[in-house]
């Protein structure tokens, strides 16, 4: 039997349906991602099968005794109490209800997610905060997972962490994501909300992406064929009817039957059409860093940065949340003085800034207004346009144009602040966690955009794909304030580190490996030699030793430094490598010196 069902269900808020007798069932066991643009009822579909929301018309059939957990995009309003109450939820004492394995579960989640046990949640950040409502739904230990947007404001290793939970997780999951990386891993079957209809693609995302535009564009062959067959048909009828009166009522009711169709036709949403406005070049230079550093009281938020970013460099900013990825960006841009080292800007820069926390918006405007501080018009690239048309570029119809900011969605936000944002010229495009709430299409359009900018790009972002297809840089921070450069994206980010971990461990295993066999030689000999005099060779050696153990041990001390030097790792992977080789190998032969020493003595 189902999980859940759903039968010719229906739901409409007073236009088009949003849901149109669409039928869907999940089993046991499976990954479902549901997929569709920005309105498209993705969020309303789950809360009608966790059943806060009933339908117009059909049915909505739960297995019965199944638990449902739900993690919604929206922090719940006025959730109080410390992290370890609010994921423990209403389920009372462990000893009441004897549910040891319940209390198990909550001790593993807060200590696997790296959860503030004591801290009072409503101080936390929204990253922390979506982790502490993961927990709390898992907790649960459901059969039925329902994630809206599950990596919205989770970091990196947060998200990874999500992802092998899952993984080995055995209930079934309904989710919502815009993380590409994330569906790609998860989903083991795609749900598409289309115009009121549900699609099923039993296939993963890449393939979907190929097998819906194959779809769509036979879509269009079929209507453009349909529409011509109409046309001809009204041309007919204008003309007066002169065929035998049955053969013409047939006609004219086929015509009517196309008439009624066509007037219910459901047009797909416009892609959006961005446009960054790009000033004048700044100069080659554009930001320069040496040996920087800025902390808050005793904590390094960054430490030693030096690096060099030059016009058109599209640079990733990569980190756990916390870490201190906005004060870097302002160190860069100029707004905080660094306490160590040099930050410089070059010239001729024009940069816009886009906000994760949407502090630019003023809640009690209204769209249209936010976008042209109240002007009718905007100038984009010396082309001046009436901003309700403007904002159609941006999937904003005139109605949603004259709203008030307040009542607009979360991708609605991101978009509108993004249409802000490319009204005014720049040749620096300064990007704060831009991917949240936006849908694939919207995605990949800014994506395509961020490529095509002839500035620079500063991105922050935990989102593996996009960091992918726009950053030819990360600047990634890797604890107590040091953060490291890495050619290319997030996947060669990856390669690099592997490489060099699986390098660095090669070299160790190697110089354990020969100083235990020089050891054991050592120990070897000393047993099979009995007690005698030395040779004049044997003294010469015996004196030469604290000298060559001296030479040994100046040595070893200037690689230590150098490698305690966090600006060092700056060099080639190589030089590293090979310091690195080189200490290990001082530390066997002094070993074997300092054996040789006592065996002679």
């Amino acid at each position: 039997m189902a999980l859940v069902s759903l039968l010719d269900v229906s739901l409409s808020f007073g236009g088009a349906p949003l849901l149109d007798r669409v039928n869907l069932q999940i089993e046991r066991g499976e990954r479902v991602c549901l997929v569709g643009r920005n309105g498209a009822g993705k969020s309303t579909l789950m809360k009608v099968i966790e059943g806060e929301m009933k339908p117009d018309l059909g049915q909505v059939f739960r297995q019965p005794g199944a638990v449902f957990s739900t993690l919604r995009q929206e922090v719940p309003v006025g959730l109080t109490g410390t992290v370890r109450t609010v994921v423990e939820g209403e389920g009372g004492s462990y000893e009441e209800h004897n549910d040891w394995e319940r209390h198990d579960r909550v001790e593993r989640l807060l200590e696997d997610m790296g959860l503030p046990t004591e801290h009072e949640f409503a101080a936390l950040s929204a990253g922390q905060k979506r982790r502490v409502l993961l927990a709390r739904g898992l907790v649960e230990d459901p059969q039925l997972l329902l994630l809206d947007e599950p990596t919205n404001h989770l970091d990196l290793a947060s998200i990874l962490w999500l992802e092998e939970y899952l993984l080995k997780w055995g209930g079934a999951l309904l989710f919502v994501t815009h993380d590409r990386a994330f569906l790609r891993r998860i989903s083991t079957r795609i749900v598409e909300v289309d115009r009121g209809k549900l699609v099923g693609w039993q296939c993963d995302y890449d393939t979907f992406l190929g097998r819906k535009e194959a779809v769509l564009e036979a879509e269009e062959v079929e209507r453009a064929q349909f529409d011509k067959k109409l046309a001809q048909e009204e041309v007919w009828i204008r003309r007066g009817v002169k065929a035998q009166r049955s053969r013409a009522n047939n006609r004219i009711h086929a015509l009517e039957n196309m008439r009624a169709e066509r007037a219910s036709r459901r047009d797909r949403t416009g892609t959006a059409k961005m446009t960054a406005q790009e000033a004048d070049r700044s100069g080659f230079k554009v930001i320069s860093c040496e040996g920087a550093g800025f902390r808050y009281e005793d904590r390094w938020i960054v430490r030693g940065l030096t690096t060099r970013i030059e016009r058109g460099d599209k640079i990733g900013i990569v980190g756990p949340n916390g870490a201190g990825k906005t004060t870097l960006l302002r160190l860069l841009l100029g707004q905080l003085t660094p306490q160590t080292g040099t930050v410089e800007q070059g010239t001729r820069l024009e940069i816009v800034y886009f906000d994760q926390l949407r502090a630019q918006l003023d809640e009690s405007m209204r769209v249209q207004d936010a976008v042209a501080d109240g002007n009718p018009t905007v100038t984009v690239n010396g082309r001046t346009r009436h901003v309700i048309s403007y904002l159609e570029d941006f999937l904003f119809d005139p109605t949603r144009a004259r709203t008030p900011i307040r009542a607009l969605s979360g991708g609605e936000r991101n978009r509108l602040l993004l249409a802000r944002l490319f009204t005014k010229p720049a040749n620096v495009l300064v990007l704060d966690e831009p991917t949240n709430d936006l849908d694939a299409e919207t995605l990949e359009l800014l994506e395509d955009l961020l490529v095509e900018f002839g500035g620079t790009v500063l991105l922050v972002s935990h989102d593996r794909a996009f960091l992918n297809e726009v950053c030819t840089s990360l600047l990634v921070f890797e604890g107590d304030g040091l953060v490291s450069d890495y050619i290319g994206g997030y996947d060669d980010w990856q390669r690099e580190r592997a490489a060099k971990a699986a390098a660095l461990a090669a070299v160790e295993e190697k110089a354990k490996r020969e100083a235990k066999e020089a050891a054991a030689n050592e120990a070897a000999n000393l047993s099979a030699k009995k007690q005698r005099k030395l040779s004049n060779k044997e003294r010469a050696e015996l004196e030469a030793l604290p000298k060559k153990i001296e030479t040994y041990e100046a040595e070893q001390q200037i690689l230590t430094a150098k490698l305690g030097d966090p600006l060092f790792f700056k060099k080639p992977a190589t030089e590293v490598t090979q310091a690195t080789v080189r200490l290990h190998e001082i530390e066997a032969e002094l070993a074997r010196a300092y054996a040789r020493w006592s065996e002679l003595e």
